[in-house]
């Protein structure tokens, strides 16, 4: 058994879907498709039950992907250890506005256990730049939310959010239980700064041009709320002042954690990177 063969296994089995897990591997899903059907045949047994509800792990398949994940746990960590023995076993991790969600702290705590003799740096980077500096070669992997330009990059979902209106708590729209964002038509809203990737400067917007203050940060947002009486989009079930408030927006599309790299980047601490941040956001 090849690993790569290994690799796209364990993405069908996970995802229960050839289609996400083929969009997951940046591959089509006709070769995926023959990859697990050679995968059998090597194996003697069938590894998934294929029905039109989609599709679920047999036995044989339940017992192959444990070995499977250690397998590959243990490539990275020879991988690793060489690049250690090189001086190379370093990462750097871009966070997009902060890291209190509580997924970052599992996902930190877990790979520090997985690679205790690596080097990882954090750069903590403001709402202009939704790849973290990806794109420009100054992190190595990030963890930020979607959408925006993926062209060249390889992105994984880990999360959806809800997304809702920041306003000052007496506002009066702060006391529906729901908005839809024609009730916020006349609105001021903060955006972000002429030159930011225009697909996330589209999405915070709500889909069209808006006026008002130029914000960088996440506490510049919080602040022009406060001083301004501006509005602007937010995910749901992050804390906020008593003076602010947040109402969910019935016709907005929720917002995606993912982490991203480089198309390509083979180096397997970003590949671990991925599966452990996977795992740590499932919970």
């Amino acid at each position: 058994m090849e690993l790569r063969t290994l690799r796209y296994f364990v993405a069908v089995a996970e995802e229960l879907h050839f289609g996400r897990a083929a969009t997951r591997l940046h591959m089509s899903q006709p070769p995926l498709s023959r990859a697990i059907k050679q995968l059998e045949t090597d194996v003697g047994a069938l590894l998934f039950t294929r029905s039109p509800a989609g599709v679920t792990l047999t036995a044989v398949g339940a017992v192959l992907l444990d070995e499977a994940r250690a397998l590959l746990d243990q490539a990275d960590r020879v991988r690793v250890r060489v690049s250690a023995a090189a001086g190379a076993a370093a990462i750097t991790v871009g966070i997009l506005g902060g890291g209190t969600d509580p997924a970052v702290t599992r996902l930190a705590a877990a790979y520090r256990r997985r690679h205790p003799g690596v080097d990882i740096r954090v750069r903590d980077t403001d709402l202009t730049d939704p790849t973290c500096g990806v794109r420009a070669g100054l992190v190595d992997i990030a963890l930020t939310r979607a959408p925006f330009d993926e062209t060249a990059l390889a992105v994984r979902a880990l999360r959806t959010d809800p997304v809702g209106v920041v306003m000052r708590a007496d506002d009066p729209l702060a006391r529906r239980d729901r908005l839809r964002l024609a009730d916020l038509g006349d609105r001021r809203w903060f955006q972000f700064p002429p030159g930011t990737d225009p697909v996330w400067q589209s999405f915070w917007n709500g889909g069209r041009p808006r006026e008002g203050p130029e914000v960088r940060a996440v506490q510049e947002c919080l602040q022009a709320v406060l001083w301004n009486g501006t509005v602007g989009l937010a995910p749901l079930g992050h804390d906020l002042p008593a003076e602010l408030a947040v109402v969910p927006l019935t016709d907005m599309a929720p917002s995606r954690v993912v982490v991203v790299w480089n198309e390509g980047d083979t180096n397997p601490l970003i590949r671990s990177f991925t599966e452990i941040a996977t795992t740590a956001y499932r919970h």
